[in-house]
């Protein structure tokens, strides 16, 4: 831990803000990461620089986006980081990750992402998933449990289907509460994303419409679920017992629910 950077900076409710202090977790989470050279790594929400210096210091070169102003500000008055280091200020969720591109390289992107946020933060990240190579995130376990989930588990969901439709997935750790500073009420989890070279051909907005509709009301069948979308005869049609409960679905049998619905 850089001192300099770490020094009197308090912890931010407003920003989700809980830093990482464990450094076996660390060093798995940088082994995960397999930081290289030749990489654009790109970290979101440095917070403290808990990862970010372990994985300084196996590479040249650092993209980070930081929101809160005055880690920004303590990164860049540091003038060992300063040549090594680039700093946006900005908020994750509006960045456009695609600038960091350079040449045929693909991005590898990872953090300690705040838990307010993920969500809607991952699917923002998921535009780009054509120019990652993978991504490293702490999140809640919950939310990682939700992303790995197989059909039929109560925790899959539009989470596990938005998700799966883009990357494979793999969890890397768990990640107990007293591994931060201060310590949050839920367990975390380390997730590896891996954007897949080729997904179906579906309009995601449609996918997504599809697969909110059917998880809206989980106890529903998918006759009732997804009745403003299409009949229930329609879905035998397509091979699918219209009394099933959406969690019974894989993310195949979405994929082939939205593209009927397009082609209507």
């Amino acid at each position: 831990m850089n001192d300099r950077v770490h020094l009197g900076h308090k912890a931010r409710k407003r920003f989700g803000q809980n830093f990482l202090t464990d450094d076996y977790i660390i060093g798995c989470i940088v082994d995960a990461i397999d930081p290289q050279d030749d990489d654009i790594l790109v970290e979101i929400g440095p917070g403290l620089g808990a990862l970010t210096f372990p994985v300084l210091s196996q590479v040249k070169h650092l993209n980070v986006v930081e929101l809160d102003k005055d880690l920004v500000k303590r990164f860049e008055e540091d003038s060992l980081l300063h040549r090594k280091l680039t700093v946006y200020q900005a908020d994750a969720m509006k960045f456009d990750f695609s600038q960091l591109l350079q040449e045929d390289k693909k991005l590898k992107v990872f953090g300690n992402l705040p838990y307010n946020i993920s969500t809607p933060l991952l699917f923002h990240l998921f535009e780009f998933s054509d120019q990652i190579a993978d991504m490293h995130f702490m999140l809640q376990k919950e939310v990682v449990d939700r992303m790995c989930a197989e059909p039929g588990s109560k925790s899959f969901g539009k989470l596990s289907v938005m998700t799966q439709f883009y990357c494979d997935t793999c969890l890397v750790v768990d990640v107990p509460p007293e591994s931060f500073s201060p310590a949050p009420k839920v367990d975390s989890a380390v997730i590896r994303l891996v954007p897949k070279a080729q997904r179906a051909d579906v309009d995601v907005n449609m996918l997504q419409k599809v697969a909110t509709a059917a998880f809206n009301q989980r106890r529903k069948t998918i006759r009732n679920s997804l009745k403003d979308l299409l009949s229930a005869d329609e879905l035998t049609e397509l091979g699918l017992d219209p009394t099933l409960r959406a969690e019974y679905l894989s993310l195949s049998d979405f994929v082939k629910i939205s593209q009927f619905i397009s082609q209507k």
